[in-house]
């Protein structure tokens, strides 16, 4: 897939984090597009989660991030959802994702935390 002419090649990251609730999935989101690490944070509401934790199956109710980044954004993005996710273990889990090339310009532009505020 090329990228719009003259446009260097974007990389972007999808990434997958999951809140106890509202609040904090609300809180984590904006922090993170603030510090210009995510370009976008859409939140999936009504996910049930089945997993091992601690030797037993727990089930819970959460909200699903999905955190749209860059390569270049990945390590100060998991330090920083370490900081925010109340959770002892927070899921973050990153696939590199294709895109429209406007779009993953977009994604590169907004998610540059050298520009940030």
């Amino acid at each position: 897939m090329a990228p719009h002419a003259g446009a260097p090649a974007v990389t972007a990251l999808l990434c997958f984090s999951t809140c106890p609730d509202a609040d904090a999935a609300r809180r984590i989101a904006d922090a993170l597009v603030e510090a210009r690490l995510a370009a976008c944070v859409s939140v999936l509401p009504g996910l049930q989660s089945t997993y091992r934790w601690q030797g037993a199956i727990e089930h819970a109710q959460e909200q699903l991030l999905l955190i749209k980044t860059t390569r270049e954004a990945w390590p100060a993005l998991q330090s920083r959802l370490r900081e925010l996710h109340p959770y002892e273990l927070p899921e973050l889990l990153a696939v590199e994702a294709a895109g429209l090339p406007d779009y993953l310009q977009w994604i590169a532009r907004e998610a540059d935390a050298r520009t940030a505020p």
